[in-house]
């Protein structure tokens, strides 16, 4: 099991945030700032320019920026340096319903996890929402190619047959 961390700017409700869920829950850690993130671990930043793969299942845990997208433009992640970005996968979320790359961060989380091998895991986070299963079910296809590819250049390559 991959150990789960988020940041917050604590720019959305907390009675219907999914990462506060998620926390009630103990199944992930939250911090409102970067430095009390490891700096080891695996960030998703939709702004790297590497694609996330199963090569980086390696990775000692995983990290996801819960915020709004507009905020995401200020964030500094100071020193952690292995960030990867989602490939094309449609959201499922009731706010983003079948908008690509509009994934909320339980969504995400679940994506990586996915593709990292730890579909067990993906799968019982998504569970704690009554839409969550539904992403797994949407993307379906492309997870699986996503989780079967060597590295970042092949999931570009298998994202191009869906985007």
């Amino acid at each position: 099991m991959m150990p789960l961390f988020a940041w917050r700017d604590n720019s959305c409700d907390p009675r219907i945030c999914s990462v506060k869920k998620l926390e009630r829950a103990g199944m992930i850690r939250v911090a409102a700032k970067i430095d009390k993130i490891p700096k080891s671990t695996l960030l998703l930043d939709p702004r790297s320019p590497q694609a996330l793969s199963p090569a980086d299942r390696i990775a000692p845990s995983l990290t996801v920026l819960d915020c709004t997208w507009e905020t995401l433009e200020k964030v500094d992640v100071g020193e952690i340096t292995r960030k990867r970005a989602l490939p094309f996968l449609v959201a499922a979320n009731p706010g983003h319903f079948g908008r690509p790359f509009m994934l909320n961060s339980v969504e995400a989380l679940a994506a990586a996890l996915y593709i990292m091998g730890e579909k067990q895991q993906a799968h019982d986070i998504l569970a704690k929402f009554g839409w969550g299963l539904r992403f797994l079910e949407v993307n379906a296809e492309p997870l699986e190619d996503y989780s079967r590819a060597a590295n970042s250049a092949e999931i570009v390559e298998i994202q191009s047959h869906y985007y």
